[in-house]
């Protein structure tokens, strides 16, 4: 059984790749060193933020202050909130902000906000000038243990959602937990639906420690730290192997193919439903799938329904608000994938508790009968 770390009051995770190499510093009250971090580590005496008419009025001012400390002049791009500012539209307006702000290539673009900003940012600082340095302060429990972390980066479409970034890794991120206590109790079970789907990949000893430990996880102190680190690690291990997603690192979309599809069924409103909870509703809904294949226990599927049920997250598609496309409908999305290769579906699937792995090849109809299935309508 994992055991609780109770030595540090902040944690480092180090992702090596070579000359990309970066760190993840996670721990309390970490904001206000910002600029110190990042004048100690990269050139440039420029930054444009990057942020969301939420979090900016809440942490611009701190952000703002420790750069200037550091002798880091700031330009500030305002977005408005939610998963449809990742947009063409809203990308060549951060574009245009950072050209207009003269930021250079060994200048910073920072992400201050969730997913939605990091994801649009990190691309924005990936195609300027053919890329700039980058730096996520992510403000989300999804941002710091996910989206963050990586360099995957992206926007929506309405062929689906992030079928349009590019890989650029973040230069630093800094992941301060303190900030996790604004979020409302709606945002941080979203964003643990990402840190259990890291015990459900490959670390069953770390889905059991949280079972035990979810509570103290979601009050704060030393198991919120320790189970961001934990995620972090995980993540950055499957990255390092595999940066670009061309085996293993698929690994990490467990639950997401039916949770992207049921984001663009709902239009991606996020009153109906947010990225985390379609991530919990597809993680119950993959281990169903293996169930009846007989590849899993039907056991390890009610185990996880369980889990996530208990901390407040939907683990069923009848538990969106409203009505939505037939199956057939999603059927289609699915085909729309990244995760499609030549036709062919490509799905994670598990043997049980933290064995999951990369099924290629799954039939198309087996899918839609399943869909069918679960389908509330």
């Amino acid at each position: 059984m994992m055991a609780l770390n109770d030595a540090a009051h902040s944690q480092t995770v180090h992702v090596p790749l070579g000359e990309r190499a970066y760190d993840i510093l996670i721990g309390p009250g970490l904001i206000a060193g910002l600029g110190a971090e990042i004048a100690r580590r990269l050139k440039g005496r420029k930054a444009a933020i990057v942020t969301d008419e939420h979090v900016g009025p809440i942490y611009m001012d701190v952000v703002r202050a420790s750069l200037e400390a550091a002798g880091i002049a700031s330009a500030i791009v305002t977005l408005p909130a939610g998963e449809k500012t990742k947009s063409f539209e809203h990308l060549m307006t951060v574009c245009d902000e950072v050209l207009g702000a003269r930021i250079e290539r060994n200048d910073a673009v920072i992400a201050l906000g969730g997913g939605v900003i990091g994801d649009l940012t990190g691309f924005a600082a990936g195609i300027v000038r053919r890329g700039v340095r980058f730096v996520q302060v992510p403000t989300s429990l999804l941002a710091q243990v996910d989206s963050s972390v990586g360099g995957k980066t992206g926007i929506n479409t309405r062929h689906g959602k992030n079928l349009v970034g590019v890989f650029h890794q973040p230069d630093l991120v800094v992941a301060d937990t303190n900030v996790l206590d604004t979020l409302s109790p709606r945002e941080f079970r979203a964003g643990y639906a990402e840190v259990a789907k890291y015990g459900l990949i490959d670390r069953p000893e770390f889905f059991s420690w949280l079972e035990e430990n979810w509570r103290q996880v979601f009050s704060g102190g030393e198991a919120r730290i320790q189970a961001i680190a934990t995620s972090c690690r995980a993540k950055a291990e499957v990255v390092v192997a595999d940066e670009r997603e061309n085996g293993q690192r698929a690994l990490l979309n467990l639950g997401h193919t039916f949770g992207h599809v049921l984001e663009a069924a709902t239009a991606y409103d996020g009153s109906r439903l947010v990225h985390g909870e379609g991530v919990a509703i597809g993680m119950v809904l993959a281990h169903e799938f293996s169930a009846r294949f007989n590849l899993a226990s039907p056991d390890d599927a009610q185990r996880v329904e369980a889990h996530l049920k208990a901390v407040g997250l939907p683990t069923r598609i009848a538990d969106i608000p409203g009505a939505l496309p037939p199956a057939e409908h999603l059927m289609e999305a699915i085909a729309q994938d990244k995760k499609v290769k030549g036709g062919k579906l490509t799905f994670i699937l598990t043997r049980g508790i933290g064995r999951s792995f990369v099924a290629d090849d799954v039939p198309q109809s087996e899918v839609l009968t399943f869909l069918k299935e679960k389908h509330p309508q």
